[in-house]
């Protein structure tokens, strides 16, 4: 499958704790960090729901 590239860019301080989830969960530790996903649709939905927090570099 194809692979996508996602920056975390926001801070995720002072959100709610299924955002702050969610971040985890893609795999982020700290701000600026990059990591490559699958493209499933539950990734695509878990960057939905987080995309203010996010940018996707293809």
């Amino acid at each position: 499958m194809a692979i996508i590239k996602i920056k975390q860019v926001r801070s995720a301080i002072k959100r709610p704790a299924v955002q702050k989830a969610t971040i985890k969960a893609l795999g982020f530790r700290k701000l600026n960090q990059t990591v490559e996903k699958e493209v499933t649709p539950q990734i695509l939905g878990m960057i939905k729901k987080v995309q203010h927090l996010l940018e996707v570099v293809e």
